[in-house]
């Protein structure tokens, strides 16, 4: 329980800072539109994502100029840990607001 923990909960807490002010799009179909348009500066991707959308979006962030970052927990952690009730997939950050999360990773 060492640094892989403190790494998580610290990039749960740049992530929240980040919901509350910055913008984002939650969703495999809103991230492929965001990607396209080269509106995303950073995508999060859940571990249990399907390969078959996980190489799309890596591909498209590619051509977009994007960053990824593989959530370690699943798409239910990811969905704690934007606020919402559901399960969370994909999440596509445009602004990044208050929190530095982009210049961190």
């Amino acid at each position: 329980m060492g640094k892989k923990d403190n790494a998580t909960e610290n990039l749960g807490q740049k992530l929240t800072l980040t919901i509350r002010s910055g913008k984002y799009k939650v969703g495999y179909k809103l991230a492929k539109k965001a990607l396209r348009n080269g509106n995303s500066k950073l995508m999060i991707i859940a571990s249990n994502c399907p390969a078959v959308r996980k190489t799309e979006l890596e591909y498209l962030s590619v051509l977009g100029g994007s960053k990824v970052l593989h959530w370690d927990g699943t798409n239910v952690e990811l969905g704690t840990a934007v606020g919402r009730l559901h399960r969370v997939c994909v999440l596509t950050i445009q602004d990044a607001g208050d929190s530095d999360i982009l210049t961190s990773i």
